[in-house]
């Protein structure tokens, strides 16, 4: 009877092993993605030293339509700040900041430091015996880029 019992025993870990396996198998690919898209965004944002609202909404868009993504799609996150610590996704049309003060514009001169995460849950997930068991990862990935384009309403050189 305790060779059937370590058997059972066995064969139960065995196969919940195999699951958590199969687990982290689906999850590099969603990782990769979240980096390829970080990096797509930051390339984006680092052409107009701020991310545009149809950028930011089409990123996001495009992250929630991905089949793991869509999992857990209201808790996907991009988040672009720029060197002084405020947020840096603003109007498309940027002309709309030309008579503003420097506080109030998204975007810094060119030269400047932008950081790009994505934060988003991964749902680990194992079904027993028709029981689903779901615990959420959070997950982020963060980039730095540098602002290419000139703004000639800001001052280029600062003191």
């Amino acid at each position: 009877m305790r060779g059937v019992a370590k058997a059972v025993l066995g064969v139960i870990l065995s196969s919940v092993a195999i699951l958590l396996l199969l687990n982290l198998a689906f999850f590099f690919p969603w990782y990769l993605t979240l980096i390829t898209e970080t990096y797509n965004v930051s390339q984006i944002v680092a052409g107009d030293n701020y991310m545009k609202e149809t950028y930011y909404e089409d990123a996001l868009e495009r992250l929630q339509k991905r089949p793991i993504f869509r999992d857990k799609e209201d808790k996907i996150e991009i988040l672009v700040t720029n060197a002084d610590g405020r947020s840096a996704i603003g109007d498309d049309d940027e002309t709309v900041y030309y008579n503003s003060s420097e506080m109030d514009k998204p975007y810094l001169q060119r030269g400047e430091e932008l950081e790009v995460e994505i934060r988003a849950v991964y749902p680990f997930t194992i079904t027993l015996w028709g029981e689903k068991l779901e615990r959420e990862l959070p997950v982020s990935f963060s980039m730095s880029t540098t602002g290419l384009k000139h703004y000639k309403d800001l001052d280029y050189y600062t003191d």
